[in-house]
């Protein structure tokens, strides 16, 4: 517990430049303590006391009664610790893989590239942004729904046109009966959806 007195932190709020810099020193060392406990490595540790300080530092006049400031104050350390560990953890997983287990990107022919790009520009506006969202960027329907203001059963209903009237332009454009390029029908294993 931060042994700060009342009157101190009162006159950090009101904006009083020595008092922020002694509440700063009185609340260093028990928010070490408290990080070394919470936070999984001490260098956690120290990152997250030093951005709660910095915290401290630039918002203390925001805080609305003098009450409430130790808790606010743990809670910036716990919430750092947590969001470090969390970062820590996502990146060790990705070091962990390796180079050989990372899987190579299809490679998509220049001529279907061209052939898929035309028919997104000849989709409409609705029909486009919802593909786009769900096949493109690889939102949820749910999500699309949300992000667009539509009723899920909307976003599935333009979802299917869009897609069918892509893959008529597809069909159409003759893609499918170029040279080495897969039949839409005998693709031997190889599955092609839209």
């Amino acid at each position: 517990m931060l042994r700060t007195k009342p009157q101190l932190i009162e006159a950090a709020c009101q904006g009083d430049q020595a008092a922020i810099s002694d509440l700063l020193t009185v609340c260093q060392p028990d928010l070490k303590r408290f990080a070394r406990r919470t936070c999984s490595t001490t260098e956690d540790a120290e990152d997250a006391v030093q951005i709660a300080l910095w915290q401290l530092y630039r918002k203390i006049g925001a805080l609305r009664t003098v009450a409430t400031f130790t808790t606010w104050l743990f809670r910036i350390v716990e919430r750092e610790c947590y969001r470090l560990f969390r970062g820590k953890k996502a990146n060790e997983a990705l070091d962990e893989l390796l180079e050989q287990d990372i899987p190579c990107e299809p490679s998509v022919p220049i001529d279907l590239r061209l052939d898929l790009t035309r028919a997104l520009e000849r989709l409409t506006a609705p029909y486009r942004e919802v593909l786009i969202l769900r096949d493109v960027h690889e939102l949820t329907a749910p999500e699309v729904a949300a992000q667009l203001g539509l009723s899920l059963e909307a976003v599935k209903s333009r979802l299917h046109r869009a897609r069918a009237q892509v893959r008529e332009q597809l069909m159409s454009s003759g893609y499918w009966l170029k040279d080495d390029a897969p039949g839409p029908h005998n693709t031997q294993g190889v599955n092609h959806v839209l």
